[in-house]
């Protein structure tokens, strides 16, 4: 593992996760839909990737889709609107360049005129992990956190690309947190590593290029395979170790597990580098395919809606994503 600086080690109490909600796109398109498109066929893309279908939006927005898991997550914690006094908001396909999508999301959640914080976090497909630590360290000063997952990743997908348009849905999954009389505790570690090659972009346009075109388009996303299978393998498992050792704590601790939806090859790869029962992993990669920030928030709504995360349970999520960036969160439910 790199000799790197993290946070302190330091167990959240008093933070408690309340409830959850999530939201996908309103056209459910079959791996059978691209083969018409590109060259590919359902059964290549299964035992590629695991993904039988995605979730695409054809009239929700980032912030749409962000206010609707937050709604349900607000009704499942069954809070005041009114309690949340902190929004972060991990995106790496806002509605807008500016103002923020935390921004439009407190709005249409009717929250105008509270005093509170909203912000943005671009992490890619970490990114909800890292709002869920910043969000916990923030609580020493608010009270009541919404915290959403959110990617509209069909803005950004070339869907003549094989290697990339088969991969992405669009989601959004939130959480409620709380300060609470509560012994649980929470673990957070986190890590980002600085491409500079641009093996997983979704690239801008430079200014010059402004200048002497006015073109404001901006690119396609853009990965390189096997870079990013490779770091992702060796970064889960770091990720995941790492928040581990501090909570001082085995991966036999571990009740459930809930990694970035991206590719079951690249699960499958983890479980079996780590020695992790299949049964503590939680995966609906097959249903959404890979929506980025809002992979693991959606994968955590589901398992607590259906009952596959009970209270006393040590649950630890872990993404990684462009950046390059890793994270893991352990929290006690």
């Amino acid at each position: 593992m790199r000799n790197i600086v993290v946070w302190e080690v330091i167990p959240m109490k008093n933070r408690n996760i309340l409830g959850s909600g999530y939201a996908v796109g309103n056209n459910t398109v079959p791996n059978q839909a691209f083969e018409s498109i590109i060259e590919t066929n359902d059964e290549w893309i299964v035992s590629r990737t695991g993904i039988k279908e995605r979730r695409i939006s054809t009239d929700q927005n980032t912030s749409d889709l962000a206010t609707e898991a937050a709604k349900k997550a607000i009704a499942n914690a069954g809070i005041d609107l009114n309690e949340i006094d902190l929004l972060v908001c991990a995106t790496m396909t806002p509605d807008n360049i500016t103002p923020s999508t935390a921004c439009l999301i407190q709005g249409k959640l009717g929250l105008q005129d509270k005093t509170m914080m909203a912000f943005d976090i671009s992490a890619a497909c970490t990114g909800f992990v890292y709002a869920l630590q910043v969000a916990s360290y923030m609580l020493a000063d608010y009270t009541c956190a919404l915290v959403v997952g959110v990617d509209v990743n069909s803005k950004i997908v070339d869907y003549t690309d094989r290697n990339t348009c088969i991969l992405f849905g669009d989601g959004a999954g939130a959480v409620i947190m709380k300060q609470e009389a509560t012994e649980k505790e929470m673990y957070h570690y986190a890590n980002a590593t600085g491409d500079m090659n641009g093996e997983l972009i979704c690239p801008g346009l430079p200014t010059h290029e402004l200048l002497k075109n006015g073109n404001h388009e901006i690119g396609y996303l853009y990965q390189n395979g096997s870079e990013v299978f490779r770091f992702a393998v060796k970064a889960l498992q770091e990720a995941v170790e790492a928040v581990l050792e501090k909570a001082g704590k085995t991966i036999a601790d571990v009740d459930v597990l809930i990694p970035h939806q991206a590719n079951i090859r690249i699960i499958n790869n983890v479980v079996k580098r780590m020695k992790i029962d299949e049964a503590k992993v939680f995966t609906n990669l097959h249903k959404y395919g890979n929506t980025s920030g809002g992979s693991i928030p959606i994968a955590l709504a589901e398992a607590m809606e259906q009952g596959v995360i009970a209270p006393g349970m040590c649950v630890v999520m872990v993404g990684f994503g462009a950046g390059f960036t890793c994270a893991a969160s352990l929290v006690e439910f």
